[in-house]
């Protein structure tokens, strides 16, 4: 039903707003487009009716998911009136008004009388009601009644609508797997920060997770090593203990029910033509045959054991994504492409002699060859590829898309070639990397990658011309598991390093730091109520020993939490809120020991750090 913008200003300055100051700071992540606050709150009430369009489940379902908030938080319910929102325009409510925006956008009105929400889809209004949740206090998070708190929402006016379309976060469950539950969770998670793409990382070298009927073997055997290595990837340590774990169909659409309610899309991955050891353990004949035994992996790393080029590889993967496209219903699927030694394929006659009967180069432009096959036959069946920077090698299959992770330069060389791009690039973009001091984190890839390199990556490099730019269709947040074996493991890795990614592809406002870290503190608080295991070095001093001389290094120290200051000691004393104040960098000597706190009016909010030389 159409609507118009005119009809619910009209309605905001017939009530005005009350002189009540709202007192509550108002830190919503992502930032919208627009946002003012005026004098003035609304209050939900036990008695307070929502208006939608009668016989649009979708909507009906977007207040329940508000509603079930309401009633484990503050114990009632909104009544839900399916009815023209219009005719009610002079009561009091929260009103949901069908204003043709363009998609997932809405237009947000808080008075002290009524919450008119304008919205141009169904995912424009479920993003309107999770602004909602993040205006309300942040007990409304919480899993039980809180009692006490006034259920009030400042006045308002908020026009938003997303950067990107494509905003997306990545989970592998091959290196290690997660539950069902731990799935929705995170999907819960992504969905209130807006972000609409589950990249679900399902086969690997060390693990199939998803159950394939025609070739049981996948799961019967495939989703089983052994063994994990202990530490790094060349550490030589074992556990010895057999792992594994996989999703069955039905439980795959479930989630793909639940992800899809929320409006986030999951987007499987089905690796080749490399990462496919775990696969060619159960089918040796999809490899070159070069070796008597193939067991599927039980440490980190690449491997040289990939997909032959032959019918019998092909017939195996288009019967895969047969089952694959039964199960997702979206249209993109990601095919990997990436980390595809040719060690294998240089020694395998049938390679070499597809190579010259082919007329191709060499062994990339035979890649290039096996991508394209797969993308004709995806293409066929009403889907799209999309795929690493690796695809880019020896010739881009026509109608892919280019998930760029080594650095920008895929990004932008798919780009200036018109393909659609989503910029995941690491170090900027993996949440696998350390994201404070190595030497006080446990152990991860690389780094470290701190909050504030996320936030202030750029995702759409400046050497793009303009018509280049729009290529470029979002971002995405990348959670490799390899040292990630629990769920608490990979919120403390995700979050909140996850929020500054979710603001890059959602929010079309200026960056601003000091904003971004203000509205970032006090969502930590809705985190906590949700129980997400997130990092909290937020509150921590980072403290970097430059190098100078043999017997010096310059120290710098900084904190992410805003208006904190930090007190230092090189004694290697506990700093107080009377130790020396960090100003600026300063050279310490072989014998002293930087120690740092953060204080606010006093008192330490996070934890001691400190280094040696």
């Amino acid at each position: 039903m159409k609507r118009f913008l005119l009809v619910a200003i009209s309605l905001v300055l017939v009530l005005g707003c009350s002189k009540k100051p709202m007192d509550r700071p108002i830190g919503i992540i992502p930032q919208p487009a627009f946002l003012q606050q005026e004098e003035g709150v609304f209050t939900l009430e036990k008695t307070t009716p929502v208006y939608v369009d009668a016989g649009d489940s979708s909507l009906l379902r977007t207040i329940g998911f508000l509603n079930e908030r309401l009633e484990k938080a503050a114990g009632f319910s909104l009544k839900v009136i399916q009815d023209d929102p219009l005719r009610h325009g002079q009561e009091k409510g929260i009103f949901l008004l069908d204003a043709e925006l363009s998609k997932e956008a809405y237009n947000l009105e808080i008075t002290p009388g009524r919450v008119l929400i304008e919205y141009g889809d169904g995912a424009g209004a479920f993003y309107a009601v999770q602004t909602i949740l993040q205006l309300l206090p942040t007990e409304i998070f919480a899993e039980n009644r809180q009692r006490g708190v006034r259920w009030e929402l400042p006045c308002c006016a908020i026009e938003d609508a997303p950067r990107f379309p494509y905003r997306g976060m990545h989970l592998d469950c091959c290196l290690h797997f997660f539950s069902v539950d731990f799935l929705k969770k995170y999907i819960d998670v992504m969905a209130l920060h807006k972000v609409n793409r589950f990249h679900w990382h399902l086969t690997e070298d060390q693990g199939w997770r998803l159950e394939i009927k025609k070739y049981p073997l996948l799961t019967e055997k495939g989703q089983w090593r052994k063994e994990t290595v202990i530490g790094s990837l060349s550490s030589g340590f074992y556990d010895g203990k057999p792992y594994g774990g996989y999703y069955t169909q039905d439980e795959v659409r479930e989630l793909v029910r639940y992800a899809s309610e929320r409006y986030v899309t999951i987007i499987p991955e089905i690796e080749l033509p490399g990462h496919a050891l775990a696969a060619i353990a159960c089918y040796p004949e999809l490899s070159c045959g070069l070796e008597d035994h193939y067991e599927t992996a039980t440490r980190w790393g690449i491997f040289k054991q990939v997909y032959c080029p032959k019918e019998e590889t092909f017939k195996f993967l288009e019967d895969v994504f047969d089952e694959v496209f039964e199960l997702f219903p979206t249209e993109l699927v990601h095919i990997g492409g990436d980390e595809c030694p040719k060690v294998s394929w240089k020694k395998c006659p049938h390679c070499q002699s597809l190579i010259k009967k082919l007329g191709l180069k060499d062994e990339f432009e035979l890649q290039s060859w096996f991508i394209q096959r797969m993308e004709k036959y995806i293409n066929s069946k009403g889907h799209q590829i999309i795929g690493w920077d690796e695809i880019l090698q020896g010739g881009l299959a026509p109608n892919a898309k280019v998930m760029s992770w080594l650095g920008e330069e895929g990004g932008i060389k798919a780009a200036q070639q018109h393909h659609e791009v989503v910029m995941a690039p690491y170090p900027k973009y993996y949440l696998d990397y350390w994201q404070a001091d190595p030497e006080s984190e446990p152990l991860a890839m690389g780094g470290p990658t701190t909050l504030r390199t996320m936030y202030e990556y750029n995702p759409v490099p400046e050497v793009l011309t303009s018509d280049e730019r729009r290529y470029i269709i979002g971002v995405e947040g990348c959670v490799w598991t390899e040292y990630m074996p629990t769920p608490a493991r990979v919120e403390y890795m995700a979050w909140p390093r996850m929020c500054a990614i979710a603001e890059a592809g959602w929010s079309k406002a200026d960056k601003d730091w000091n904003r971004f870290t203000r509205s970032l503190e006090l969502h930590l608080g809705r985190l906590d109520r949700l129980g997400v295991a997130y990092c909290k070095a937020f509150f921590d001093p980072f403290i970097e020993l430059h190098k100078d001389t043999e017997y010096s290094k310059v120290a710098t120290i900084s904190v992410d939490a805003p208006g904190a200051e930090i007190r230092y000691t090189l004694d290697g004393s506990t700093p107080t809120a009377e130790s020396r104040l960090y100003e600026g960098p300063f050279v310490i000597n072989r014998q002293q020991r930087v120690t740092a706190a953060a204080f606010r009016e006093g008192k330490r909010i996070g934890d001691i750090k400190y280094k040696i030389f």
